[in-house]
C-alpha cells in the first residue's frame, strides 16, 4: 500500500472547486495575448478585447477538463518510458531556472558558465534519483535571448533523461521545438515520445501574459506538453489563507487549460505549480516552508480530483549553503510531495528561493529522495509467515544475522544509503579525518563526474542540434558558442 496524505477532505475539494470556475466568471481572467481572447471568446465566453479579460463559463472550462488527458509519459533518448504523469506515480527532477552557482569549492554564489552546466548535466545523467534533467540554471556566457534554448541544446548532448524545461520567449520556443524534433527525428515522433515539459507560468494574480500565453498556445499545436506553473504568494499575491491560494491556483489552471485545449483537443497539459507564503517579517516567498508545501499538496489533491497529471516545486531549501536548514526543508518537503503523490517534483539541488542550484546538494538531495521512495514503497508481506517461523527457528538467543530470510530479503527491505550519508562509528568518522556532509557529497560529486558515460548520439544528429543553436546564436549577435570542456560537439 502507498502511503498517502490528503489535507482536504471532500466537501473543502468542492467548495475550493466551486470558487475556482466562479473567479473565472467574476472578475474573469486577464489576458494579454490576441489569439487566446479570439479562441476564447470563439467559444463562447463574454471577452472584453479592450480590456483584456476574459469571462470564462464553468461549462466551458468542463469542456477543456473533458478533453485533458488523465496520463501521458516521457521517454529518454533511446525510446525507453521514464516519466508517468498521471495517477500516483511520483517522479524527481533537479530544480529549474537557477541564476547563480553555489561554487563547490569556494563556498560562493556565483554566475554559472557552460562548463558548470556541462557538469550538472553529467551529474544528473549519473544519479538514478532523477528521473528526468531540468534545464537547471542559466548560463552567463551566452546572450540573454538563447539562455533558454542553450540550457536544453547542453540537456541534449549530455544527458538521455527526459528534459523538463521552458521558454524565455516566444520565438525561441519554435527553436527549441526544432532541437528536439532533431534528437527525436520527426515532429510526429515526438509527440508519439515526448522528451521533454515545458513549464508555462500564469502570473498571480489570474494573469496570462503575452509570452506565457503563446508559449501555452504553441505547445498545444505542437502537442509537446506543457506544465502549468501557477504561483499564488500567499499573503501578497494571493489571499493569505492556504485554502484562497488554493482557490487562485485552481482557477489560473482552470483558465490556462481552457485555452490549451481549445487549440488542440487532447493535447497532454500538467496541473502544476509553483506557490509559497509570504514571510510578513521579509517578504521574502519560502520554498522551504512547510506551509509551502501544504499549498503544494492541496492543489495538486485537486488536480487529482480532476483527473490530472500533477506537478509541484518541492524539496529546495531557502538557506544560501547546504547546510541543516537545506537538509531538514529539502527534506521535509521532498517527502510532503511523495506522500501527496504528485508525478513530478521539482527543486531539488536549489537554495536561495529558488535563485541558486548547488551539486553538492544535488547529491544530498539524491538521499533525501530515496528515502522518499523507500517510504512510497510502504511495506509489504514478503513471506508467508511475516516473521514467526524465523523468529521461533532462532529462538531466545539465536542470531537472525545468518538466516536464509535476512539474506533473502534485506536488499530488498533495506534502503542502503551512498557514502554521503554517515552511517559509522565516531571513532571511524575521526579516523577519516571528521568530514562533514559537504565534504561528503564534494568528493562524491568528483566520483560520479568520473564514471560518467557519454550519451551514444549519431553525428548527423549532433551536427544539427549545434547548427540549430548556432544559427539562433548569430541570430541575436553572438558570433560563436562557448567551447565545450571535452569538445563534445
Amino acid at each position: 500500500m502507498q502511503p498517502r496524505i490528503n489535507l482536504l477532505d471532500d466537501k473543502l475539494i468542492e467548495r475550493i472547486l466551486a470558487e475556482g470556475f466562479g473567479l473565472l466568471q467574476d472578475p474573469g481572467i486577464k489576458i494579454h495575448n490576441a489569439e487566446a481572447l479570439t479562441l476564447l471568446a470563439d467559444a463562447g465566453a463574454n471577452v472584453d478585447f479592450d480590456a483584456q479579460v476574459a469571462r470564462i463559463s464553468q461549462s466551458l472550462a468542463e469542456e477543456a477538463l473533458e478533453t485533458a488527458p488523465s496520463s501521458f509519459n516521457l521517454y529518454d533518448s533511446d525510446g525507453n518510458l521514464a516519466v508517468r504523469y498521471g495517477d500516483d506515480h511520483v517522479h524527481f527532477d533537479p530544480g529549474s531556472a537557477a541564476v547563480s552557482i553555489l561554487d563547490g569549492e569556494t563556498g560562493e554564489h556565483r554566475k554559472a558558465v557552460t562548463a558548470d552546466y556541462v557538469r550538472y548535466a553529467k551529474l544528473t545523467e549519473t544519479l538514478p534519483a532523477y528521473d528526468a534533467i531540468s534545464t537547471a540554471f542559466i548560463c552567463s556566457d551566452v546572450v540573454d535571448e538563447i539562455g533558454d534554448l542553450y540550457r536544453l541544446y547542453l540537456s541534449l548532448l549530455y544527458s538521455r533523461k527526459p528534459a523538463v524545461t521552458g521558454a524565455f520567449r516566444i520565438d525561441t520556443l519554435h527553436i527549441m521545438k526544432d532541437l528536439l524534433v532533431a534528437d527525436a527525428g520527426s515532429l510526429d515522433a515526438l509527440a508519439a515520445k515526448p522528451r521533454a515539459v515545458f513549464d508555462v507560468c500564469p502570473s498571480p494574480p489570474l494573469l496570462w501574459s503575452e509570452l506565457t500565453c503563446q508559449n501555452l498556445i504553441d505547445l498545444a499545436r505542437y502537442r509537446i506538453p506543457a506544465e502549468m506553473v501557477s504561483m499564488p504568494l500567499a499573503g501578497s499575491a494571493a489571499p493569505v489563507t492556504l485554502a484562497g491560494a488554493v482557490v487562485q491556483h485552481t482557477a489560473e489552471c482552470l483558465s490556462g487549460l481552457t485555452i490549451h485545449q481549445l487549440v488542440n483537443p487532447g493535447a497532454p497539459i500538467v496541473w502544476g505549480g509553483a506557490p509559497a507564503i509570504t514571510d510578513m517579517r521579509s517578504g521574502a516567498t519560502p520554498m522551504g516552508a512547510m506551509e509551502t508545501a501544504m499549498i503544494d499538496a492541496a492543489y495538486a489533491q485537486v488536480g487529482k480530483r480532476l483527473g490530472l497529471p500533477t506537478h509541484a516545486y518541492l524539496g529546495a531549501s531557502d538557506s544560501k549553503i547546504v547546510d541543516a536548514q537545506a537538509g531538514f526543508e529539502s527534506g521535509m518537503t521532498a517527502l510532503m510531495g511523495g506522500l501527496a503523490g504528485i508525478n513530478m517534483i521539482s527543486g531539488a539541488g536549489m537554495l536561495d528561493f529558488l535563485r541558486a542550484q548547488s551539486l553538492e546538494k544535488l547529491v544530498v538531495d539524491a538521499e533525501i529522495i530515496e528515502m522518499v521512495r523507500r517510504l512510497l514503497r510502504g511495506i509489504e508481506a514478503r513471506d508467508e509467515s511475516l516473521g514467526a517461523d524465523v523468529i521461533r527457528a532462532v529462538g531466545h538467543h539465536g542470531q537472525f544475522l545468518g538466516q536464509k530470510h535476512t539474506l533473502t530479503w534485506f536488499g530488498k527491505e533495506h534502503h542502503i544509503p551512498s557514502d554521503v550519508v554517515d552511517r559509522g562509528s565516531l571513532t571511524a568518522w575521526k579516523e577519516a579525518g571528521a568530514p562533514t556532509t559537504v565534504d561528503r557529497a564534494r568528493e562524491r560529486v568528483q566520483d560520479l563526474l568520473a564514471g560518467y558515460e557519454p550519451r551514444p548520439l549519431d553525428d548527423d544528429v549532433r551536427r544539427e542540434l549545434r547548427h540549430i543553436t548556432d544559427r539562433a546564436a548569430r541570430q541575436f549577435g553572438m558570433r560563436e558558442l562557448p567551447a565545450l570542456p571535452d569538445e563534445i560537439a
